[in-house]
């Protein structure tokens, strides 16, 4: 009986649609507002589905963006930065062996990739790659520090969120420790202090750290204290978390704690109270718990040191040996807590349809796409542009604007790069650091998705300090010879190449002797074209000291119609304080010489006015008074006085008693406070 109902029961449902259609004409209404409200229904239950869609994306983005770090490295030379960075690497499983700057196995680290590099055991060229510590991504630039490749660390500075200032424990604060703090503090960049090779002899990280309040004028303090200094350097002790490590194995990739030595109590509570008061001075916060004499937890004091920092009024200093592989682990925790994460950071860029107003960018990837090109590097697949993405999402085969030029451009490969190696990505969003292939643009050129039209503000670039002249020694290799040039000029904006209109040389300007020393070797290698290179030529000048007369006739007969002009006059210096440096008077009565022919009289003594008879260098201050001349009816032409001309004042000369001018430099020198008095004795002396 229960069967027969069942099989009713389907029978009347699998019906249903056919009685419906088979209602009045009266119920149609009804059955549209049914539709209707169904039809509502599933709208709000897909819109409602895609805002839950979206809410989860714009949570995956946030913990993303959490979870990312931008950081550089920078520090005056041989302070240790491509050693740190190599150990950064290795610990974070980039790298699998760690090799030295100037190792005897002749590898060299993994971020110095150019030969040059490897060679000399220095850093030519910025060099990006990305690592994974603890579910955190951190794209590193590991920068040069001789101040020649000054420009390296200033564009790369110039698009990072945080930075590592490296100080040696030995030298402390030196001339180019102060250079980059000055680039940093440019571009409002928070940082940490990072004092290496505490295993040297006459390390006192503490000098160092004094230095650094005096010199730099940071807000600072320790957050470990070494445990031994020298070769009895040990290991650290954590001031926030109050616990010992020691760095054990055989690269020190065993971070082992402890409690803190008994005989190092003391020291390490005279430390935490200076840190707590020195970050109480710029945080509210931990200043109320402080002056309550309340116990400070290690998170409330973590907490409180990430907000000082982020805020650029606090610079926590860490400690350690990079190359005897001790406190780089902590270190790496320590730029997880506390430097930021892109959203932590403002950006602004200049809005090109409202007369370049400052906008602040979300630097969130929903956002309409800024990306900014900082570096360029021609590679073996073509011009390679690393771009730093400020909003936004950029994928390969995208269309992309360059704001700049106005140009319409597809991206054909997008990669992340790791020091010389490249890992194609088929997108990338706001944060991220990447490199695209044959893109042409200029270095400080914006690109959008054409939704809006942002500029970011362009980079400093400072004026180049010295000049070489520079040639082929081979005929045949002058067309390599201009290709290289104009790739490294388009690569270095502190790079300039000129020629020189009086000599005729090809002068290249950069900033300092290894800079075009580098340049002119990388020349050699990579374009096999050998230069010869030499101190620019002095551009000298001549002039005249007193009054001579000249009358000069120019005559020539070689068949037809010949040559023939007579110049008279005298030159003489021209009084101090004019203002031309060349005057030509024709004092001619009558017509003496016709007046059509005197501007190519005028040209004739110009142009022997650019070589002097003394030794060859242009003629200045000199005044020349036509007063006479003749002319023939036939042979007179504008090419015979401008010839007379010419040999009139070469003849002329010689009685003027010509002297040699030399250049006169305007020479401002920048001192350091204290070293005034010792700069101002030698300048007299």
């Amino acid at each position: 009986m229960a069967m027969a109902r069942r099989s009713a029961s389907r029978l009347i449902s699998s019906f249903r649609p056919f009685s419906l259609l088979l209602q009045p004409l009266d119920d149609a209404p009804s059955l549209a507002a049914a539709a209707a409200a169904a039809s509502a229904r599933r709208a709000m239950s897909s819109a409602s589905a895609l805002r839950v869609r979206d809410e989860k994306d714009v949570a995956r983005w946030r913990d993303s963006m959490e979870r990312m770090r931008n950081i550089g490295i920078s520090a005056h030379i041989d302070s240790g930065k491509t050693t740190l960075t190599e150990r950064v690497l290795y610990y974070t499983g980039r790298i699998h062996e760690i090799h030295e700057v100037r190792g005897r196995d002749g590898v060299g680290a993994k971020m110095d990739s150019m030969d040059l590099e490897r060679e000399k055991g220095i850093t030519i060229q910025s060099a990006a790659t990305y690592c994974t510590w603890n579910g955190y991504q951190v794209n590193i630039i590991d920068t040069p520090g001789h101040v020649d490749f000054t420009i390296e660390v200033e564009r790369a500075l110039r698009v990072l969120d945080g930075a590592i200032l490296v100080l040696c424990s030995v030298g402390g604060v030196q001339s180019q420790s102060i250079t980059v703090d000055r680039q940093m503090r440019r571009y409002g960049i928070p940082r940490v202090a990072f004092i290496n090779k505490l295993d040297r002899m006459g390390a006192d990280p503490w000098k160092v750290l004094n230095q650094a309040r005096s010199k730099l004028r940071h807000h600072n303090a320790a957050v470990q204290v070494p445990i031994g200094l020298e070769e009895e350097f040990e290991g650290l002790v954590d001031l926030v978390e109050l616990k010992a490590y020691k760095f054990e194995g055989g690269s020190g990739q065993n971070v082992v704690a402890s409690d803190i030595p008994s005989n190092m109590q003391d020291l390490v509570t005279e430390k935490r109270r200076e840190l707590i008061e020195v970050v109480s001075e710029v945080d509210d916060q931990l200043a109320e718990v402080f002056l309550n004499d309340e116990p400070i937890s290690a998170s409330q004091l973590k907490a409180a040191i990430r907000r000082a920092t982020v805020a650029r009024k606090f610079i926590p200093v860490y400690m350690g040996s990079a190359f005897k592989n001790k406190g780089v682990q902590p270190l790496l925790d320590g730029v997880l807590d506390y430097l930021p994460c892109p959203v932590e950071v403002e950006n602004y860029a200049l809005d090109q349809n409202k007369s370049e107003e400052k906008v602040l960018l979300g630097g969130t990837p929903a956002g309409a796409l800024v990306a900014l090109a900082f570096k360029l590097e021609e590679g073996r697949f073509g011009q390679l542009t690393y771009l730093r993405i400020y909003d936004g999402v950029i994928r390969k085969g995208d269309f992309i604007y360059n704001v700049n030029t106005g140009k319409k451009i597809k991206v054909p490969r997008l990669v992340r790069m790791h020091s010389n190696e490249m890992e194609d990505i088929q997108e990338a969003h706001a944060g991220q650091i990447v490199a695209v292939f044959g893109v042409d643009c200029a270095s400080g050129d914006t690109f959008t998705d054409g939704a809006v039209k942002y500029t970011m503000t362009s980079m400093n670039v400072p004026e180049p300090v010295m000049s070489l002249a520079v040639s082929p020694i081979s005929k045949d290799s002058g067309g390599q010879f201009s290709k290289a040039l104009n790739r490294f000029q388009k690569e270095d904006p502190t790079f300039r190449v000129g020629l020189d209109p009086e000599s005729g040389e090809t002068i290249i300007s950069g900033m300092g002797e290894l800079h075009l020393d580098i340049y002119v070797e990388r020349i050699k290698r990579e374009y096999k074209v050998d230069a010869k290179v030499g101190k620019p030529r002095v551009n000298f000048r001549e002039t005249i000291t007193q009054r001579a007369e000249f009358d000069y006739l120019h005559k020539k007969q070689s068949g037809g119609q010949g040559q023939y002009g007579r110049v008279c006059g005298y030159i003489e210096p021209l009084p101090s304080g004019s203002d031309g440096k060349f005057e030509f008077d024709n004092m001619i009565i009558g017509q003496a010489i016709p007046s059509n022919f005197i501007p190519a009289i005028e040209k004739g003594f110009k142009e022997a006015c650019n070589s002097g008879s003394l030794i060859g260098h242009p003629v200045e201050n000199i005044r020349i008074v036509l007063t006479d001349g003749a002319s023939h009816a036939v042979d007179s032409s504008e090419l015979a006085f401008k010839l007379a001309s010419i040999y009139a004042l070469r003849q002329c000369y010689g009685a003027a008693k010509p002297v040699i001018l030399e250049p006169v430099m305007k020479v401002e020198l920048k001192v350091p406070t204290e070293f005034q008095g010792t700069v101002t004795g030698d300048m007299n002396k």
